[in-house]
């Protein structure tokens, strides 16, 4: 479990985990960053990122990427969680 300001252009990540305070949870969990989810990096920039979770394409600070869990999984990984990502919305 690593926080997702580590990932690189091009991994495929699954929600662990997300911390911070109850407001920035339900944030983002709005956002679709609830355990489980399955994301793909679209790019990263000393830890802003762009990534397409749930059929949406987000944008997310270094600040807020710090409080995400996530696990590395692969393509086929993630297409069997059952999250079909695609690289252009």
């Amino acid at each position: 479990m690593l926080p997702l300001t580590y990932v690189k252009t091009g991994d495929y990540a699954k929600v662990i985990k997300v911390g911070g305070r109850p407001d920035a949870k339900k944030h983002l969990a709005d956002l679709g960053f609830v355990d489980g989810a399955v994301m793909n990096i679209i790019s990263s920039h000393d830890g802003d990122i762009i990534l397409n979770i749930k059929n949406s394409r987000l944008a997310v600070t270094k600040e807020m990427s710090e409080k995400i869990m996530i696990e590395i999984v692969t393509e086929q990984e993630a297409i069997k969680a059952g999250e079909k990502i695609k690289e252009d919305l």
